[in-house]
């Protein structure tokens, strides 16, 4: 009776790994062996959880990350649950209900084709979340590395006030989560080989903040010779969201909740570095109209590495970094990431439309940016009230302000500076596109071309499976160009 209780359970849960031994793999990288499951569906080897370095504690909470630990016995890569501490948002809650929030969350997820062959090519991917929130495993790339032969490395990096709290003191430089983007590539340098992969042939790819963090990296004199080619797909290291304007400002106006004013840097460190983990993650997309309050930011000299000297504008100005291919684009209505707060937004843009203006402008008086928020809005709508029959120029401008301009802009600099790029729009909607609220227009959300190429958001096993066919075969073309981008740049 208990046997077939058993066969009949196995049935019911359509997984052969509840009744099997899965197969392994043992890799010996420097900071000892790692073992690595075969993912019966994929025929891909799978090494989650590895720790390639170790998020401070304490007082140096804020700094950058420290080495990794090392062990004897063989690691057991197969716990995909961590990530690291951030606010719950609801458009996440399936997320988090099926993950284990840690301080100490920075891994590694290596995927494998199974393949002896040698030297693959290597794509590390980082994720996007507007630097407040998300996984390396929020998208994953079974398909990708079955079948193009590829090397993908995911990763978790801080986030929020713990990632990128910049007050330019020793104890909290700014930049955290850039620095444990910089150990992760590191990280591969030092370990991809003994997986197959070519430390000499590493592309990286980023999705939203993702993108704009590979666009940071390939400016960051930090990452200089870590990677061969960048992916940016819908962000750009431009992009008001991708750089604090003001980031003292932007520690003293969240501390300013809890404690009151504070105007001193160090006091404000003694706050935050007091300040319990629930006050931190308490408000994980603070967000300022169109940017978030805490990203990356220039940092200050205090004797540490540092990863950004200076800001995005004039380094790409200047010419001065390491010329990579790059392919970079973004969706036709990235705009559409705002719909959701499109009522609580469209009065208020009415009332007082400068206040929706990119943060990073700057203006002589209050007058002048009166001036030219009416041309602007004029621009978009006309006469017209943004309302529900204006809501594609809604759409448009909020496209334009935090996406696209943004990254043609980066585009012209990168061309101007002899850079290889490769620059696309993507558009494909299918039967499953919700049309755009109050019109019968279809358009492509923003990071749509990440879900292509990637296999789909959290439970990625078995959405590929009940897409449109049309839709399937779009995914395999959009996986072939990135692939031949990914292997030839």
């Amino acid at each position: 009776m208990i046997k077939w209780f058993v066969i009949l359970f196995c049935a019911a849960l359509w997984s052969t790994l509840l009744c099997e031994e899965r197969e392994t793999r043992i890799v010996q990288i420097s900071q000892g062996p790692v073992r690595g499951y075969k993912d019966p569906e994929h025929g891909v080897y799978t090494f989650f959880g590895i720790p390639y370095a170790t998020a401070p504690t304490g007082p140096d909470r804020y700094k950058a990350p420290l080495p990794g630990p090392s062990w004897l016995t063989p690691f057991d890569a197969d716990n995909d649950r961590i990530i690291c501490l951030q606010a719950t948002v609801p458009l996440y809650e399936p997320f988090y209900k099926n993950f284990d929030m840690q301080q100490n969350c920075l891994i590694a997820n290596v995927y494998v084709p199974d393949t002896s062959e040698k030297n693959l090519p290597v794509l590390v991917v980082v994720h996007g979340g507007s630097f407040q929130v998300g996984s390396g495993n929020l998208l994953k790339p079974k398909h990708l590395v079955k079948s193009h032969n590829i090397i993908v490395v995911t990763f978790n990096y801080r986030l929020g006030i713990l990632g990128f709290l910049c007050l330019g003191t020793p104890n909290a430089p700014g930049n955290a989560g850039m620095k444990d983007q910089v150990a992760l590539l590191r990280w591969v340098q030092n370990n991809i080989a003994k997986f197959g992969g070519n430390s000499n042939d590493v592309t990286i790819s980023g999705y939203s903040a993702g993108s704009g963090s590979v666009e940071l990296l390939m400016l960051s004199s930090l990452a200089k010779g870590l990677f061969k080619k960048v992916i940016a797909e819908s962000g750009s290291a431009l992009a008001s969201l991708a750089v604090q304007t003001d980031p003292l400002d932007n520690a003293r106006q969240f501390a300013k909740r809890y404690v009151g004013h504070i105007d001193d840097a160090y006091a404000l460190e003694e706050f935050y570095k007091n300040a319990s983990f629930e006050i931190l993650t308490s408000d994980g997309f603070s967000f300022v109209k169109d940017s978030s309050l805490f990203s990356p930011c220039v940092e200050g000299d205090v004797g540490e590495e540092i990863f950004l000297a200076d800001s995005p504008y004039n380094i790409l100005k200047s010419g001065n970094y390491e010329k990579l291919p790059l392919l970079v684009g973004f969706t036709d209505r990235e705009g559409l990431l705002q719909i959701a707060i499109f009522d609580l937004w469209k009065n208020d843009m009415n009332k007082n439309f400068s206040e929706f203006l990119p943060r990073d402008l700057q203006f002589k008086n209050k007058e002048e940016k009166e001036k030219i928020a009416k041309e602007i809005k004029e621009f978009y709508f006309g006469n017209k009230t943004i309302g529900d029959d204006t809501i594609l120029s809604y759409v448009d401008y909020f496209t334009d302000v935090i996406f696209t301009h943004p990254a043609l802009k980066a585009v012209q600099y990168h061309v101007r500076a002899g850079n290889k790029v490769y620059l696309y729009q993507y558009n494909y909607v299918d039967e499953l596109t919700p049309v755009i609220p109050h019109t019968e227009v279809k358009g492509a959300n923003h990071v749509a071309q990440s879900f292509a190429v990637f296999d789909g958001l959290l439970s990625s096993n078995i959405t590929e499976n009940f897409l449109p066919e049309n839709y399937k075969k779009h995914k395999a073309v959009i996986r072939q160009l990135w692939s031949n981008f990914i292997k030839k740049g």
